[in-house]
């Protein structure tokens, strides 16, 4: 499903060249769940920045689901994020003042389709969301009034409502104890099970890591090794 042939990065950084990615290939299956894993600097978050569609490489070819999404531009990025990826990042990104209800709607409302969904069934959809996740009695609460553990899975939540084929996660037990980062993987091993929903997961920790069934290691740009 996801196809990457000799894709480089450049940064510009005043009149510096900055090479973050250096003629990476890589190829990751529908289901699969991926670890991308490397020192700061390796080009990972890079690397996970263009498979989620949320830069472009400088060159080479990125082929997601057939389609070539290389040369596409923002708001066509933006639609296929949209339709098809979830993003679970390590700061949760929920809005403070916004109910976990209607934090797992909004991606609904923004989608290409939003304005056809009744809100009806956007609220249905997002309260399955987050009774997969387990927070059935936690809907109404803020994030001020959740533990980190239940942001995060309010994120997960939010990540699934419309029905990706991918999700994105970026350290995403990084900011959570040991207990609660348990919770969140043990979602997404059942997530990635039960659903068979593609899992590309960037960390740093080696035990988090080690529970992808593959590991890509990236070293200055360049993949080092797959296991």
């Amino acid at each position: 499903m996801i196809e990457i042939e000799n894709v480089t990065k450049v940064y510009q950084m005043g009149e510096v060249q900055v090479h973050a990615l250096r003629g990476v290939s890589l190829g990751i299956d529908q289901g699969e769940w991926v670890a991308i894993m490397g020192p700061s600097g390796s080009g990972k978050s890079t690397l996970m920045h263009i498979i989620g569609c949320l830069d472009a490489p400088t060159s080479g070819v990125y082929r997601l689901d057939n389609v070539d999404v290389s040369g596409m531009d923002e708001n066509q990025l933006a639609a296929v994020r949209n339709r098809q990826i979830g993003f679970v990042f390590q700061t949760f990104n929920l809005l403070a003042r916004t109910s976990a209800l209607k934090q797992v709607m909004l991606p609904m409302q923004y989608s290409r389709n939003g304005a056809r969904i009744p809100l009806a069934e956007r609220e249905q959809r997002a309260r399955e969301a987050l009774e997969m996740v387990g927070l059935d009695d936690r809907m109404d609460h803020h994030p001020t009034e959740l533990s980190g553990g239940q942001q995060q899975r309010v994120a997960i939540a939010r990540a699934l409502v419309n029905d990706p084929a991918i999700i994105m996660a970026d350290e995403p037990t990084g900011n959570l104890d040991s207990t609660s980062g348990d919770e969140v993987m043990e979602i997404l091993h059942r997530l990635h099970e039960e659903r068979g929903i593609m899992i590309v997961m960037v960390t740093h920790d080696e035990e988090i890591g080690a529970q992808a069934a593959r590991i890509v290691r990236l070293r200055d740009g360049q993949i080092l090794e797959e296991l």
